[in-house]
């Protein structure tokens, strides 16, 4: 699109009127959108098309379409993070990764649909009704990023913007056939990312395929002071590394993620995902992760714990929701029954309990433990290999309802993902097949920390030879 634009053969206002046309035609049927930037795009498409128009150099996503998760704060355009709590409620400031963004050149064409408070894996938890998959109308699209990732298997955005907790861009990648980057804790600042939990959440990106993610990642990656967690390290130039060869590269597959429960016709395409791999000239090898067992446990402690901390500001006095009552304790109690939905209240309830008095060293510090341990499986596993290759999730996208009043059977889905999350290391899905019912399955990579130029290398060679991800 960047090039086409140099070229003269589309203009930016052009772009922005064919995709906002498109979101017209579609969101009905998909909800993948909540609020359009109708106004903000416009803008930002004249201000590319006036240096075209100079012959000035376009930044390097000069006129890109971007759909952004509604969780992520954008200056003046609402911001609900899927949740009546915060229905009406209009940022003042940009996060950075939007700030980046903007200077970039992107347009931005709205935000998209998410489970509530980015807590959920089928984005049926969202105050605003379910997202639907693209890939099959009945079947979610997966969650907590379904909408970002339905825009843009829907081709109602070039790519977007999503968040990874445990899984919630990765996994909706998987269920609607595009390709997700969970980029390394630290790698994209947080600032004016709304919190879930806190030492888990992450700004990743979806796209139809790497190259993409590559450039967008080149963008917004990097140190933020503004955010203390963001890491001070080089941002290598990922579009040129995504063209290094893979011959020779250590790929280890992990005997612990093709267990019981992993659906045989999801086994087969990642297995056929891995040997294509091979072919390409990368290396086998087993390897054995042994506290993969004990990762939800650990997540669903850790978690909602922090979430239970970082709603606590959601309690009507200073911004969103507020339900009168006769004392202050009558307006929090009000305000957060009515505001919050069934799973976020679930997980506060859950994570207080695991904080509270007499609990906390039973359930609290001893999951700390644990993450360190499954940590160290995956700095074990890097000394042997350069990657790791997985499933993304057991099952391909299930149907719209199926899980909803079962919360451990959700829980469970994110067995794949919640490992890389808590290790805080880099991971992607990519596609790598169909079921026979025509549902697209996810293969998932992981590689060390800060290392996504060889997650990109690796994706790319595949997608190249597959041919399951535009170039």
């Amino acid at each position: 699109m960047r090039s086409a634009l140099q070229a003269k053969q589309i203009s930016a206002r052009e772009l922005v009127t064919e995709f906002l046309s498109r979101i017209g035609r579609r969101n009905a049927e998909l909800n993948a959108y909540l609020t359009l930037s109708t106004e903000r795009a416009h803008a930002q498409a004249a201000r590319i098309d006036r240096m075209i128009a100079k012959a000035e150099a376009l930044p390097p996503l000069a006129g890109v379409p971007i759909a952004i998760k509604d969780v992520i704060s954008t200056r003046g355009l609402r911001t609900t993070c899927g949740s009546k709590i915060l229905e009406h409620y209009i940022p003042p400031y940009d996060a950075t990764a939007i700030e980046r963004l903007d200077r970039a050149g992107a347009l931005f064409l709205g935000k998209t649909n998410c489970d509530e408070f980015a807590m959920g894996g089928s984005n049926e938890n969202s105050a605003f009704g379910p997202v639907r998959n693209p890939a099959a109308p009945d079947r979610v699209p997966g969650g907590s990023s379904g909408g970002s990732a339905a825009a843009v298997a829907a081709r109602l955005a070039v790519a977007a913007l999503g968040t990874d907790t445990g899984g919630s861009i990765r996994q909706p990648a998987s269920f609607c056939g595009v390709t997700g980057l969970m980029p390394t804790y630290g790698r994209v600042s947080r600032y004016g990312l709304v919190a879930f939990a806190s030492s888990l959440d992450k700004i990743g990106v979806i796209a139809n395929n790497v190259g993409d993610i590559a450039a967008i990642l080149a963008v917004i990656a990097g140190h933020d002071e503004n955010d203390s967690t963001s890491a001070a390290f080089p941002v290598p130039d990922y579009v040129a590394e995504a063209e290094k060869s893979v011959e020779g590269l250590r790929i280890g597959v992990p005997e612990d993620y093709f267990g019981p429960g992993l659906d045989p016709e999801v086994k087969e395409e990642v297995l056929a995902g891995i040997a294509s791999l091979e072919r390409l000239g990368c290396r086998r090898i087993p390897l054995q992760m042994p506290h993969t067992d004990y990762a939800i446990a650990t997540y669903y402690i850790l978690a909602t714990a922090e979430a239970s901390s970082n709603l606590a500001r959601y309690d009507g006095v200073r911004y969103g929701l507020r339900v009168t009552g006769s004392t202050v304790t009558e307006m929090y109690r009000n305000t957060r029954e009515r505001g919050f939905g069934p799973e976020v209240k679930r997980r506060i309830m859950l994570g207080t309990y695991v904080l509270s008095a007499g609990y906390y060293d039973a359930y609290y510090l001893r999951a700390q433990r644990v993450r360190t341990l499954i940590t160290q499986d995956f700095t074990d596993a890097f000394q042997k290999v350069d990657v790791i290759v997985t499933p993304t999730a057991p099952t391909p996208a299930f149907r719209l309802g199926e899980k909803a009043s079962d919360p451990l059977q959700m829980y469970l889905a994110d067995i794949y993902t919640v490992t890389g999350s808590l290790a805080g290391v880099p991971g992607i899905s990519v596609p790598c097949g169909k079921t026979q019912a025509g549902l697209p399955v996810g293969m998932q990579v992981f590689a060390p920390h800060f290392r996504e130029a060889t997650l990109f290398q690796i994706v790319r060679a595949y997608q190249a030879a597959s041919g399951l991800g535009e170039r």
